[in-house]
């Protein structure tokens, strides 16, 4: 099979042919990939940042990933080959504490399709029965593929405030990028708060009021003057920058919840800011198995849309180039 891999940091990914992964496991699958979706933490890992989250070298990158079930374990029983699946990416045990109380990304035996172990920038995945999701009939693998982390994200983040989101209230999308995007709609389905989106980007911008943006603007100081002076109840952050922590906090009304998604800069808030103001900080990893049961519920409704460009898997050097440079909006997919 073909595969992507990353063989050296900070290096272009290498073209190889692999052998086809094989079952080991009574509950491996193998997953015939129909679309992976392309990441900044693909970026992150190139960059040499991701050994903390267990990245070795060499590696096959690419953790959104949907596809064909092509072979299964002998004890596999609730997909079979030729279902669409989707493959959630954190690797959970279902055993431990973390993971029967729902919490999949805490499990204690964490690993990460794409990370830790090979991953679908290939034309096969090799997985546990646990990390699949059927999709639902009518949805195709390259058309939600991006949902496995970028919507999973947006879905979890959003979900643990939305009782929050209450009507009257204000919330701030900064960052209308691969997760953004998708958050922006969330936000108003599964709560009722006002939305502004906030984006340095003009394409990004008319994205937002695409989707809905009750108001989008292009830095802290328009929040500021859209909700007249007030501030927003909650801030979502989906870049995480020393500049945006800084941005964010400044937008905050008394009261207000700032949820952290983006990561890479260092928050510095005063103590007696967050006492005085009652501010809460919240901070988000992944989402859950059940999180993206449900986002794909939303999705096969028509609720949210996923905006993809679709390139071949042998492009992936240049599609990899583009996201650096800032120059996808929504999601790239690539498809072997």
């Amino acid at each position: 099979m073909k595969a992507a891999v990353l063989r050296e940091y900070h290096r272009p990914l290498e073209l190889v042919e692999r052998p086809v992964p094989e079952l080991s496991q009574p509950t491996d699958v193998l997953v015939r990939i129909g679309g992976a979706g392309v990441c900044a933490t693909d970026l992150h890992a190139i960059e040499g940042l991701m050994e903390p989250a267990g990245v070795t070298l060499p590696r096959v990158l690419g953790h959104e990933n949907a596809g064909w079930v092509a072979d299964a374990g002998v004890g596999v029983a609730t997909v079979a080959k030729g279902d669409a699946v989707l493959v959630y990416p954190p690797y959970s045990c279902g055993l431990c504490v973390a993971c029967r109380r729902g919490n999949d990304m805490h499990c204690v035996r964490h690993e990460f399709t794409g990370l830790s172990v090979d991953g679908g920038f290939a034309d096969y995945v090799l997985v546990s029965e646990r990390s699949l999701l059927k999709l639902p009939a009518g949805v195709e693998p390259a058309a939600v593929a991006p949902h496995a982390d970028a919507g999973l994200t947006a879905y979890h983040a959003v979900r643990r405030v939305a009782h929050l989101a209450v009507p009257g209230s204000t919330a701030v999308v900064l960052g209308v990028g691969g997760v953004g995007h998708i958050a922006l709609q969330l936000v108003r389905e599964l709560g009722s708060s006002t939305v502004i989106a906030v984006d340095t980007d003009e394409r990004r911008r008319r994205l937002a009021a695409e989707l809905g943006a009750d108001e989008v603007v292009d830095s802290a100081d328009g929040v500021r003057e859209a909700t007249g002076g007030r501030g927003a109840d909650i801030v979502f952050d989906f870049v995480g920058t020393d500049r945006t922590h800084a941005d964010s906090a400044a937008m905050l009304a008394r009261g207000g919840t700032y949820s952290v998604i983006g990561y890479g800069g260092t928050i510095a808030i005063p103590s007696g800011a967050l006492v005085v103001n009652e501010h809460a900080v919240v901070g988000n990893l992944v989402g859950t198995w059940v999180d993206l049961y449900e986002l794909l519920q939303l999705h096969a409704a028509g609720k949210i849309t996923l905006r993809t460009e679709v390139h071949p898997l042998e492009a992936v050097n240049e599609v990899l180039a583009k996201l650096h440079d800032g120059e996808v909006t929504g999601r790239a997919v690539l498809v072997p």
